[in-house]
């Protein structure tokens, strides 16, 4: 997905009142015309969680015969990019060649390394009837070393991805290990992202293995220690401690998080730990240096006036 400014979201944060929270994170909505968009991350507070530096929860969005999303070819660099569904359907291009459907359930890890250009649409087949998408796009910031590796991209199928029951919750391990179970996406720095579903009354703990933790409520509402997370809410929990939540109702969460990396810039799609770079990127972008997306070369989104 690509950001329509250069800056951060303007989120509102709060404090929590358990001894464990150190904060929590409530999103802008942003309506892209029949689509909305709530962006958790970067964040005034908060820049980051782990390597994680930016969140985007995308839908839930009906669309009519005839409209849908069409994101033109846009480019990243110095990040990867992870986009998780949990409905509907989403058609990538890149111009490594790669084109493909995303269905619900799948991963699909796209490293910018030192330049690459996507575009994220729907066909026209899923297009001619009344549609519906929901899902997270995720950037992961890469490591210093990684940041200008020659870009790749990486398509897991739902089945891939390991899943487990903790008292009773069902729990899919998307990145990284938690739960006994390690999931097969590539990553770099240490990265958690898990995905699980309680029922009205069910308690999941933590990991605790991670440095950093962050809980983001699709949909539903939680309680930990007495204090209420609400839906689309980012829960930010302090390092080291212990950490359980419970479904006040049917809940659907996220946990994400990892190791700190150094600061990181992030102007546009472009991140990096070298300001210098992402002037070089933005020129490059400007005067048409990067390559093309094949079968979408005709459409892009312009460079955003600083």
């Amino acid at each position: 997905m690509s950001i329509e400014s250069g800056n951060e979201s303007n989120c509102l944060e709060q404090s929590g009142k358990c001894d464990a929270v150190e904060l929590s994170i409530l999103p802008k909505e942003r309506d892209l015309g029949g689509f909305s968009v709530r962006r958790v991350l970067p964040a005034a507070k908060r820049k980051m969680i782990g390597p994680w530096i930016f969140f985007d929860h995308m839908g839930p969005a009906d669309f009519p015969p005839g409209e849908g999303i069409n994101v033109r070819p846009h480019p990243h660099i110095n990040l990867a990019t992870v986009t998780y569904l949990f409905e509907g359907e989403m058609f990538h291009r890149d111009s490594l060649g790669n084109a493909l459907a995303i269905c619900p359930g799948d991963i699909n890890l796209m490293i910018a390394g030192k330049g690459i250009v996507h575009s994220e649409r729907q066909r026209d087949e899923v297009k001619r009837a009344n549609h519906h998408i929901e899902g997270l796009q995720l950037w992961l910031a890469l490591p210093e070393s990684d940041e200008e590796m020659e870009p790749e991209f990486h398509h897991y199928n739902a089945s891939d991805l390991p899943e487990t029951t903790v008292d009773g919750v069902p729990v899919k391990v998307l990145i990284g290990s938690a739960y006994g179970v390690t999931s097969p996406v590539k990553a770099f720095a240490e990265t958690l992202y898990v995905e699980a579903h309680l029922k009205q009354g069910q308690s999941l703990s933590l990991p605790e293995s991670a440095e950093q933790r962050g809980l983001y409520i699709v949909d539903g509402r939680l309680n930990t220690n007495g204090t209420e997370l609400e839906a689309y809410s980012m829960t930010i929990f302090h390092p080291g401690q212990a950490a359980t939540v419970t479904a006040e109702i049917d809940t659907k969460l996220v946990i994400i998080g990892g190791e700190p990396l150094s600061p990181r810039h992030l102007w546009w799609n472009f991140v990096s730990s070298n300001q210098e770079r992402i002037k070089s990127a933005k020129n490059n972008w400007k005067n048409g240096q990067f390559p093309k997306v094949p079968g979408d070369e005709t459409e892009f989104i312009p460079l955003p006036e600083d």
